[in-house]
């Protein structure tokens, strides 16, 4: 068996043990020992598997993920991001669909301190979506507006999935970070420009309120959310403008949070133990699940499957927009079976060859990825986002409705990621502002 059919051979079985629900990490780090095995000795494989994993440790950009983490469960337990929704549906409930617009700008600072379009569906699904049934809104918008608002965690910044695709393509973490500012404000518009038309030419989906809110009670709800936008703008700025390394924003985002809180009185010790140890934890799966990936990174690199692949397909995808658009089929279809990080760890080895043997800018490509990531969350049949709305509602909504609800913001996604990959300038802008 050559090296080449050894690559392939180990991710065949890669996909299929995922797709057995086996840890990633696990699956990532037995196939590439046993394909290195296979192409070298055990001795070998022995050797390379101790060494690398202390190589990955040591990566000081790694750090950015605990203090990133620690800073979004600090920012919640704090209470920093109470009363998001109720403060921007005070100022959008005349418009047409506007708990549901409310959701989606809700959802997007939300997810700028988590970090987590996971952590994001799952509180929204709680506070959002119980709000809008009461209100007799269409089950479908008020789920799918969630589900596709949760996404968003992946794409503003800090995006734990950046750092990782950072990491392993030796991109810059802070042009990644402000690069994924503006595309996430145009996807959250987009979200919004559709609810609004879609409830505007049929009112049956979201049912105008009788709701009345004085100018004493929008300043009210203000005072309530200011810190969060104020502390997440203060971080990228920071990183905008030179101050701070991402890593480093990530520990002062942290401290902040945990000033404001006991400013406000709102966190205490336990809290801040609480947010650590859940930071921990968090850093400790996205960690293991890193070193399985670097390791599998070499064990590709022996068997020469990506060159190789690089080789095959260069000469017929000389465009840089067919490549992109192979890419994002390939990406979409993973979507619908394997999960986010799953698919950035196992795809880049193969696919950054490819990008970089056509000169594609690593950062454009990286939004790209991420809004490709964004779509398989809400993507049928896994469309990991869906599941955790279902998790949190229970019976009171169906897994068909949630994903019927999805449909339209599907379409928005597609159409955010035409105008991504047609207009590069969306995503490069702010970093060529910065450098």
């Amino acid at each position: 068996m050559t090296n080449i059919e050894i690559g392939i051979l180990g991710v065949a079985a890669t996909l299929i043990l995922i797709a057995a629900r086996i840890p990633i990490g696990v699956v990532l780090g037995v196939v590439a020992f046993c394909g290195i095995t296979l192409i070298t000795n055990l001795k070998a494989a022995l050797s390379i598997t101790s060494v690398i994993p202390y190589n990955f440790i040591t990566d000081w950009n790694l750090s950015a993920i605990p203090t990133f983490l620690a800073m979004g469960f600090i920012a919640s337990e704090a209470g920093l991001t109470n009363g998001l929704f109720a403060a921007i549906r005070m100022f959008l409930w005349r418009i047409p669909g506007g708990m549901a617009s409310a959701t989606v700008v809700s959802s997007a600072m939300f997810a700028s301190a988590s970090g987590s379009s996971i952590a994001t569906a799952a509180a929204f699904s709680r506070i959002a979506v119980p709000e809008m049934l009461k209100a007799k809104y269409n089950v479908g918008l008020a789920t799918g507006s969630v589900a596709a608002a949760g996404t968003l965690g992946s794409l503003i910044p800090p995006s734990i999935l950046m750092i990782l695709y950072g990491i392993f393509t030796s991109t810059s973490i802070a042009s990644l970070f402000l690069a994924g500012v503006l595309p996430g404000l145009l996807s959250a518009a987009m979200f919004i420009a559709m609810i609004t038309f879609r409830c505007w030419r049929s009112p049956k989906l979201a049912p105008a309120t009788n709701e009345q809110f004085s100018w004493e009670e929008k300043k009210a709800a203000l005072k309530d959310i200011w810190a969060l936008p104020v502390l997440v703008g203060f971080v990228l700025g920071g990183i905008f403008f030179g101050i701070f390394s991402p890593t480093e924003a990530g520990a002062i985002g942290a401290f902040l949070s945990a000033l404001i809180g006991f400013s406000r009185r709102s966190l205490s010790f336990e809290g801040i133990q609480k947010s650590l140890t859940q930071a921990v934890y968090g850093t400790s799966s996205i960690f293991i699940i890193g070193l399985g990936a670097s390791i599998y990174v070499r064990f590709l690199g022996l068997s020469g499957l990506p060159v190789y692949l690089a080789d095959l397909l260069l000469p017929v995808t000389s465009n840089e927009y067919l490549l992109i658009a192979m890419i994002s089929i390939l990406f979409i279809v993973l979507g619908m079976f394997v999960d986010s990080l799953a698919i950035l760890l196992l795809t880049l080895p193969i696919v950054m060859p490819l990008v970089i043997g056509l000169g594609i800018d690593t950062v454009w490509f990286g939004i790209i990825v991420i809004k490709l990531l964004e779509i398989g969350l809400i993507t049928p049949p896994v469309g990991l986002n869906a599941f955790v709305i279902k998790s949190s509602l229970g019976n009171l909504v169906s897994l068909n409705q949630i994903f019927a609800g999805i449909f339209w913001f599907f379409l928005m996604e597609v159409l955010t990621l035409g105008a991504l990959i047609y207009w590069p300038q969306i995503s490069l802008f702010l970093p060529s502002l910065a450098n």
